[in-house]
């Protein structure tokens, strides 16, 4: 930034630099107790900056990339900018910019002199999982779709090295995508990595650098299964995921179909990959929460909740009350959950329940909505379940025909697009309530009719919280795979494009049999937000509108900002974006775009971290080419992807900031 120095704007130019945090920080927040709207003043220039105090902030859309530029569309790129209206009327605008940490694949400090293989994996023991699909060039296998991530502080940190202050970040790797022969399919066979990030943030600029590496011990948890998205908790511990859980009665059919015979074998590769013996992991072990809890020298241990229910966790949002727990359950024929702890701050026991969808369910943003009631599936602590884990087979819970047994003892249920027929073994209900979450939901008479419910977060002023929904797809759409005309959501056709809702929460509420519901934050409504527009294919190959939220996945709120962002996992859009809702002004702005072919993760807001305001953001699998979306584009952006991102077996670990050269010290 190149900016005169006269004496009287020295100290000015500090301060505006802290809040524009050049060339790394998001210009959000004020620092040591002025204001942030105080240091975009400088009416007439000087020190006089209580002038003028901010009074909204939003976001300037960028573009879509395209082809005119394709050097854009094969990295991320960010063209929007951040809006600041000041009291007098005035405004400012700063330019955003995207800063990664990392790509995976490349060497990283581990805070002890050496370096480390960021996004590597390890086994039970933690010993190198090795790729050996390329004679003579056998490598640890590493990531490349890095995903949930949380910023946070601690009262009294102890690494060493740090010359501002510690911040720390944990990141959870969902899976790798391909061997390096380029072939070999690796998704699910490889258990999940997460690791802690300790970040010297610079106190005059806000920039975060990487000092130390750790990789978290998961043996505790029986290692990690498909970690997707994830939440910062309120007590800061990072809330993961384990997407997909392995179904317990496929793995163990004796004459499977097709996709049945996929799963076991993605199974038993993970099994070996993780214990050595293709025989030795637990389905049951897999499905649930894991929080991670991070120690003040940098380091971190996990635990896994067993008592949330075993379902396809995507991305749990906790309410302000420490307590209530809002889930998504990414699968087709897929449920709203909710789980409501007993005590605060502690996720290990609680009462888990499931939506019923009332009339009214649309997709016009207009509507009403419909009422939510709420289902109790049982109540349990998460040693009991995990003991019940150990110990029992699916066949000890409940007894699954995957054809129609003509007996009267059996309940039909809707599930994975299709139906199953269940009869639960005596005494098993618990067991089935959280082992076989889904399909005892689906058996109590839940509104099973959801696909692909995804990120969860609040906006707690409001007391109104949102959920992402991928697409509309099957059991969501009249006669299509899986749906139910009971389950409340009947859709003329599909939406590829998919919506965020909105559910409007409240206390004082009763299940369907009667028992009061101990949380101030149950949703009681539910309602189209945003909805996306599939469209035929355009000139770039789009499938979905691209001005448009294209399959919605990751959400979080700011309450400063009063805006939601909106990250995608879209096989509509042919580069994916992260997007910025305004709840008051309804202003949709498109913020980034990821590189053509990946998916944006690892969304994360911090409205004050150290007076810094941050957001997270990554992306994974990238030039992961379609033949129909991508088509027009593969061939120009193939070559360009490979040389950004190591042939495409790297991803970013990253955020966005504010670029220094848009700071404008006074008005004139």
């Amino acid at each position: 930034m190149q900016v005169s120095k006269p004496t009287t704007l020295v100290a000015t130019r500090r301060q505006a630099l802290k809040f524009l945090g050049a060339p790394m920080m998001l210009p959000l927040t004020g620092v040591a107790g002025v204001s942030a709207s105080a240091l975009l003043s400088g009416c007439g220039g000087g020190d006089d900056f209580e002038a003028a105090q901010m009074v909204s902030a939003s976001f300037s859309s960028m573009a879509a990339p395209n082809l005119s530029n394709p050097a854009a569309m094969a990295t991320t790129y960010v063209a929007s900018s951040l809006d600041v209206s000041l009291s007098d009327g005035s405004k400012q605008s700063f330019k955003l910019a995207y800063a990664p940490f990392f790509m995976t694949g490349s060497q990283v400090p581990d805070g002890k002199g050496g370096t480390v293989l960021a996004g590597a994996y390890v086994d039970i023991k933690n010993q190198p999982i090795m790729d050996k699909s390329v004679a003579g060039k056998e490598r640890q296998f590493f990531s490349d779709s890095p995903d949930g991530t949380s910023l946070l502080s601690l009262a009294n940190p102890t690494v060493t090295g740090i010359k501002g202050k510690a911040v720390f970040a944990v990141v959870q790797f969902e899976y790798t995508t391909r061997a390096q022969d380029d072939k070999t399919d690796m998704y699910g066979k490889l258990p999940s990595p997460i690791a802690v990030l300790t970040l010297d943030q610079d106190q005059s600029t806000g920039k975060l650098s990487l000092v130390k590496y750790h990789n978290v011990d998961t043996s505790s948890a029986h290692g990690l299964w498909i970690t997707c998205g994830s939440s910062l908790s309120p007590w800061s511990t990072h809330l993961s995921s384990e997407e997909y859980e392995p179904d317990a009665f496929s793995l163990l059919v004796k004459t499977p179909n097709k996709s049945q015979a996929e799963a076991q074998a993605q199974f038993k590769a993970y099994s070996k990959n993780l214990f050595g013996d293709e025989t030795k992991a637990n389905p049951y072990h897999y499905g649930h929460l894991p929080e991670v809890t991070i120690n003040p020298d940098g380091t971190g241990s996990i635990k896994k909740h067993y008592c949330l229910g075993r379902l396809s966790h995507e991305l749990i949002q906790v309410m302000p009350d420490n307590r209530t727990a809002l889930m998504g359950d990414d699968a087709t024929n897929s449920g709203l959950f909710v789980f409501v702890a007993d005590k605060e701050k502690d996720l290990s026991s609680g009462s888990l329940y499931v939506a019923k969808l009332g009339a009214g369910f649309s997709l016009d943003t207009a509507a009403a909505g419909a009422a939510l009631s709420w289902i109790k599936l049982g109540s349990a602590t998460s040693a009991e379940i995990e003991k019940l884990a150990d110990t029992l087979k699916p066949n000890d819970i409940m007894d699954v025909a995957f054809s129609d047994p003509k007996d009267v003892t059996f309940t039909k249920i809707w599930i994975d697009g299709g139906n199953q027929w269940i009869k639960i073994k005596a005494g098993m209900e618990k067991a089935a309530a959280f082992l076989e979450t889904r399909r005892y939901a689906s058996y109590l008479g839940a509104s099973m009719a959801f696909t692909k419910m995804e990120g969860t977060t609040v906006n707690a002023k409001d007391k109104i919280a949102y959920s992402a929904l991928q697409n509309m797809q099957k059991s969501m759409v009249r006669n299509g795979a899986g749906w139910n005309e009971a389950h409340g959501v009947t859709l003329e056709k599909a939406v590829n494009a998919g919506a965020v809702l909105a559910h409007t929460l409240a206390g004082g509420q009763k299940d369907t049999a009667g028992g009061a519901i101990n949380s101030e934050w149950m949703p009681t409504q539910t309602k189209a937000l945003l909805v996306g527009e599939d469209i035929a294919a355009d000139a770039l190959g789009n499938l979905a509108n691209p001005d448009k939220i294209g399959a919605p996945d990751n959400l979080k709120f700011s309450e400063k900002l009063r805006t939601l962002f909106i990250g995608e996992d879209s096989a509509y859009h042919v580069n994916n974006f992260v997007w910025a809702y305004n709840v008051d002004t309804k202003q949709l702005s498109r913020l980034m775009s990821m590189p053509a072919g990946a998916e944006a993760t690892g969304l994360g807001v911090v409205d004050d971290l150290n007076g810094w305001t941050y957001i997270t953001s990554n992306f994974q699998h990238v030039g992961d080419w379609s033949s129909g979306l991508h088509a027009k584009v593969q061939a120009t952006l193939d070559p360009l992807v490979r040389a950004n991102y190591n042939d495409r077996f790297a991803s970013a670990v990253g955020y966005l900031t504010a670029e220094a050269t848009s700071v404008k010290l006074s008005k004139v």
